[in-house]
This record gives C-alpha cells, sequence and structure tokens, in this order.
C-alpha cells in the first residue's frame, strides 16, 4: 500500500480517525493524504445569478488550509522516532464523495480512513445520506473507525463472511491478506450461525478453504471461528466485545449482508455495542 487518504472535517470524531489512521500508515509505512471537502454555502436562488464572492470564498479557502495545516503538525508531533509518512494536506470545494473519488483516481491509494459521526456513535454516521454513498460509491476498502478507538499495534483482523458468496469474500480476503502482511496480523475467518453442531462435511470445508487460501497467498496466519448467536448483529457484537480482535473487516453487498446493519433497527443494535474499526470492503459484483 502506498497511501492512506484520511478525509476530515474537523470534527473530535474526524480528528480521531486521523490519528488512528496516521499510527495505522506508521505501522504499515505508508504516507498519508489529509483531505478536507467543503462546500461553499449558497444563500440565493441560482436564478437570481449572484455569485459567491470571491474575498469570502478566498476566507474560507484559507480557513480550511489553516486547519488542516494544524491538523498535519499535531499527527507528526505525535511520532519522534521510527517511520515517519510523508503527510500531503489537500482542499477542495465539492461533495466529500466526488473528492475522494477524485483522489482515488489521481493518486496511489490503497486505504481511506474515515471517523464515525453522531451521539450514537455509527449509527449517526451510516444513517446519514452522505456516509450511505461513500460506502455505496466508494471504489477503495473504507475503514470506519468509531470515536475513542485505540487498538495498536493491529495483530488480529475478523473476517465476517455469510459464506453466501464466497467467491467474492475470497477476493476480499486475499486484499485483506495484503494488509494482514504488512501489520504481521492473524485473520480470523468468522461464521456466525445459530447452530449448536456443524457436520464434519462443514469442518472438513472450512478446513479445505484455509489451507487453500494459506497456500494460495503464502501467509499461515489464517484461522477460522464458528460463533452461535440468532442474529449476525448479536453474534459480530459478541466478537468486537469478547474475542480479542482488534478490526472487523466484511464486504459490502447493496440489499444484502452488511446492508441489513446498516439499514432499519439492525443498525440501531450493532451502533450502540461496536467497539472495533469497521473495514468495508466494496463488492465488485
Amino acid at each position: 500500500m502506498k497511501t492512506i487518504l484520511i478525509p476530515t472535517d474537523f470534527s473530535e470524531n474526524a480528528a480521531h480517525a486521523a490519528k488512528y489512521g496516521y499510527q495505522l500508515a506508521i505501522q504499515i509505512k505508508a504516507d498519508v493524504i489529509l483531505c478536507n471537502a467543503f462546500v461553499v454555502p449558497v444563500e440565493m436562488p441560482a436564478a437570481a445569478m449572484v455569485s459567491w464572492p470571491m474575498y469570502e470564498y478566498d476566507e474560507i479557502v484559507k480557513s480550511c488550509a489553516e486547519e488542516v495545516d494544524k491538523l498535519k503538525e499535531n499527527l507528526e508531533n505525535t511520532n519522534k522516532q521510527g517511520f515517519r509518512p510523508i503527510v500531503s494536506c489537500i482542499n477542495e470545494a465539492g461533495a466529500l464523495q466526488d473528492v475522494i473519488n477524485e483522489l482515488v483516481q489521481k493518486h496511489d491509494i490503497g486505504l481511506i480512513v474515515m471517523g464515525t459521526h453522531g451521539a450514537s456513535g455509527l449509527s449517526g454516521f451510516m444513517l446519514g445520506n452522505h456516509s450511505r454513498r461513500m460506502i455505496d460509491n466508494t471504489a477503495k476498502p473504507l475503514l470506519l473507525v468509531p470515536l475513542h478507538t485505540m487498538n495498536f499495534p493491529v495483530k488480529k483482523i475478523a473476517f465476517a463472511t455469510d459464506l453466501d458468496n464466497i467467491a467474492e469474500d475470497l477476493n476480499a480476503v486475499f486484499e485483506l491478506i495484503t494488509y494482514a502482511k504488512l501489520l504481521n496480523a492473524e485473520i480470523l475467518l468468522t461464521y456466525v450461525d445459530d447452530q449448536k453442531y456443524h457436520t464434519a462435511e462443514f469442518k472438513k470445508q472450512m478446513d479445505g478453504l484455509l489451507v487453500d487460501l494459506s497456500n494460495k497467498a503464502d501467509y499461515p496466519m489464517i484461522y477460522y471461528r464458528l460463533i452461535k448467536s440468532r442474529s449476525l448483529e448479536s453474534g459480530l457484537d459478541w466478537l468486537c466485545d469478547h474475542g480479542q480482535v482488534d478490526m472487523l473487516a466484511m464486504v459490502h453487498r447493496p440489499h444484502n449482508f452488511l446492508d441489513s446493519i446498516i439499514n432499519g433497527s439492525h443498525t440501531q443494535r450493532m451502533a450502540g455495542h461496536i467497539s472495533k474499526p469497521l473495514l468495508v470492503f466494496p463488492s465488485k459484483a
């Protein structure tokens, strides 16, 4: 991975995510782009043909640039020894999703790190239309960091699968392995089910899958865990709280798996308990 992109709106949540992303960049030896997307306010109808005064626009740009530079300085002051990521600052006018997608096309971005927002943590972030568009349309893995979460070094990453789209999940796991190698972290394939016992055939299938993964990726630190739970959300909540994992990863498929967490009452239940960063891989389908 070459570069981590960290969008910021200068909120407490965003500042915390920036700190997390910066520490992650140190651990995997990647550079950082701090990005602020600002929208110039419009007070008059478009038909009135009133343009935003240039001097006020310049003030907005100047103020945002100063805040991004201040954030950069604060991050760099936390790291006096070892690897020091090159930190670049970008301020662009436009919608956050558009600005991010443009930066992804121009730069060698491997990961986007963002903070969650709202009093209820992840639910406030995910329920917003702005955030849903980011999750639905991002072309790169997106790491969502809850406030106060700071798990370093990252030593174990759980990848949640429903086994319904195993080919796509495997592609995501291979991508996850590139991160895990840099972090020297274990990958825990996690399957949530309400069955008390699983057949020998099922266990044989899972063992074969792990051997195949390890051989193809040349990475032996891959395991699996079956979690008995009546619902996906409660099973993943238990894993985050008691499974000694530092990060949860999964593939986002619209109207499927992760979507069941993002929408409706599932969101409130999940958001109220999730305590680890959530790494979302975009669906390739």
